[in-house]
């Protein structure tokens, strides 16, 4: 009787059951299509230019995969100011962009994308806001990548001009086993002008050589197009250790000496510490430093960093200080 019943039932609703059996299916594989992850940070910062800081930050990462050559992929950033009581959080998506595989040969990305240049924390430029730009990736190999991308840095240090030019750049990455070489270059569009990185052309070459578990590593620039002289930026340094999120106690300590030019910076550093905006603000020609970051493991996805910029020197500048750091407490999800 049981079965007869559930017979009749299964006759009488088969098309109700079909279209369950549908819709069921389909989320089991929307499910898998989505990945969430993100991190959060509580700073504070001793500023070499002005007052210090104390600001928090959560970013939230959704990517997308569309099919096995796609993904889509977005970044929410909320930031805050704990001194500034009457400061709303700000909200922005600093990243939403398109990535297309072709294969194991090349990678094309469209939209806002992270972009850096220097090699010690994106010295150079390496604002989260990275640049609106298109870009593709030659892979040759699994130990050498060509890319080259047209578009608009999206931050920096100036007032105004910078962030509105756009931009060609090419870099070349290869890893040589008892070293990694990188070459880079960008060309800014527009006019020259003061003040503005309009016309300016940037070459650049990096090299970093592991030596058990310390490394060395140093970065050389030149504006190629700049006639006011002060057109080279370098750096050189050296590491120890590494920094492994799952494991606890893990470390890692690098420092270096920086001579950036006014010729070659173009704002929007990814240093922490603002030992280089004496270039933007406060109209320095020239500013050298000494920069140590670390970075410590404290528990399974939590650890402390923290830079120091010292001895800084800035020609041409009434300096405020000659040191800054910064110490941060983070998160990863």
């Amino acid at each position: 009787e049981q079965r007869a019943t559930l017979d009749k039932l299964a006759g009488e609703y088969a098309d109700e059951l079909a279209n369950l059996g549908v819709r069921v299916s389909n989320l089991e594989k929307k499910v898998g299509n989505l990945y969430w992850s993100g991190d959060a940070r509580m700073r504070y910062q001793n500023k070499a230019t002005g007052d210090d800081s104390w600001n928090g930050r959560m970013r939230i990462n959704v990517k997308g995969q569309v099919n096995d050559s796609t993904y889509v992929q977005g970044r929410l950033n909320a930031t805050m100011d704990f001194k500034e009581s009457e400061d709303d959080s700000d909200v922005q998506f600093d990243q939403l962009f398109a990535n297309h595989d072709f294969g194991t040969a090349a990678t094309v990305r469209l939209g806002r994308q992270p972009v850096a240049f220097g090699d010690q924390g994106g010295w150079l430029y390496g604002d989260t806001f990275g640049a609106d730009a298109a870009q593709v990736t030659f892979h040759a190999g699994q130990k050498v990548d060509l890319t080259a991308g047209y578009g608009r840095f999206n931050t920096s240090d100036y007032d105004e001009g910078v962030e509105d030019q756009d931009a060609f750049y090419a870099r070349g990455a290869a890893d040589l086993n008892v070293a990694k070489l990188g070459v880079d270059y960008i060309k800014f569009t527009g006019d020259k002008e003061a003040d503005t990185a309009a016309g300016y052309e940037l070459m650049g070459a990096n090299l970093t050589i592991p030596v058990q578990d310390f490394r060395v590593f140093g970065e050389y620039w030149k504006n190629t197009t700049y006639e006011n002289g002060n057109d080279t930026a370098w750096n050189a340094g050296i590491g120890y250790g590494k920094l492994n999120l799952k494991k606890p106690g893990s470390f890692a300590i690098d420092v270096a000496y920086n001579d950036v030019d006014e010729g070659v910076y173009f704002g929007g550093t990814g240093l922490q510490t603002d030992a280089l905006k004496y270039l933007t603000k406060h109209d320095a020609t020239n500013v050298t430093f000494w920069n140590a970051m670390a970075d410590v493991t404290l528990q399974k996805n939590v650890f402390l960093h923290g830079e120091y910029a010292f001895d800084v020197s800035a020609d041409n500048a009434d300096m405020n200080d000659k040191d800054a750091w910064t110490v941060s407490l983070n998160y990863k999800f």
